[in-house]
């Protein structure tokens, strides 16, 4: 299993990174975790345009699902005709909210392009892998992730606030790919995102192997977020995403 991280900005967009997208691969099948606003161009450097063979989406914030338009017109305008629909795991509503951004009345909806089946806690396969979801602490419905391939696994906060769900899915997980969009601070929100050192609390919790501090804002500073990390008792590697790193994962 391979992990390649196309978009690791959080909230929008930076000058190194578009937003939240997670390419995984195993026996040739390619499954897009999230697929944020900037991410499709970045895609293409590591994928055909035309080889994504499943995705999903963890929540419905823009950042983390808009590119989903893009991929539309490139599936429904292709130039040897339409191709078939790729099978979309998203919470409830995602058709109608993502319609809703493509903005386009007179041209062929969404549905078009792929088969969209609701998200929901528990365990799906998905091609090759094994995909568990549960529920995050964010305002939105939300679900984190774990995907597991020939004992190996990955677990993926997407956004959350502090969770018990979280450890719970990123148990002895080989890498834990967490959100770090918050700086320490007096005035934290809670229920809605994760500081560094947070990420690495919930890492040393779950027992996690690799922390991957991702989701980072780029008004933030990354060395303070990875300094804020290294203070939350987690003892494995850690370091922080960067757009088309790659992870081999056995």
């Amino acid at each position: 299993m391979k992990l390649t991280i196309i978009g690791c900005s959080g909230s929008f967009p930076g000058p190194d990174s578009p937003s939240s997208c997670y390419l995984l691969e195993a026996e040739g099948f390619r499954l897009l975790l999230d697929f944020g606003n900037g991410s499709l161009g970045v895609l293409q450097r590591h994928a055909g345009l035309y080889d994504v063979d499943a995705i999903v989406l963890s929540h419905l914030h823009a950042d983390h699902c808009l590119d989903l338009c893009a991929y539309h017109v490139v599936r429904t305008y292709a130039p040897g005709g339409p191709l078939p629909r790729v099978p979309v795991h998203a919470p409830a509503g995602a058709a109608r909210r993502l319609n809703a951004a493509y903005g386009m009345p007179d041209e062929p909806v969404l549905e078009r392009s792929f088969d969209f089946a609701r998200l929901s806690p528990g365990v799906r396969h998905i091609g090759p892998f094994e995909v568990t979801a549960a529920p995050m602490n964010h305002p939105v419905e939300t679900y984190g992730v774990r995907v597991a391939h020939q004992g190996r696994s990955l677990a993926y906060s997407a956004d959350t606030g502090q969770s018990a769900e979280l450890v719970k899915l990123a148990h002895e997980a080989d890498l834990l790919l967490c959100e770090a969009s918050f700086l320490d601070g007096p005035a934290l929100t809670p229920g809605l995102h994760l500081t560094g050192r947070q990420a690495a609390e919930h890492a040393a919790r779950a027992g996690a192997g690799t922390l991957v501090l991702t989701h980072l804002v780029p008004w933030n500073d990354r060395g303070r977020v990875l300094e804020e990390a290294s203070l939350g008792g987690f003892g494995g590697t850690m370091e922080l995403a960067r757009s088309g790193a790659v992870y081999d994962l056995g």
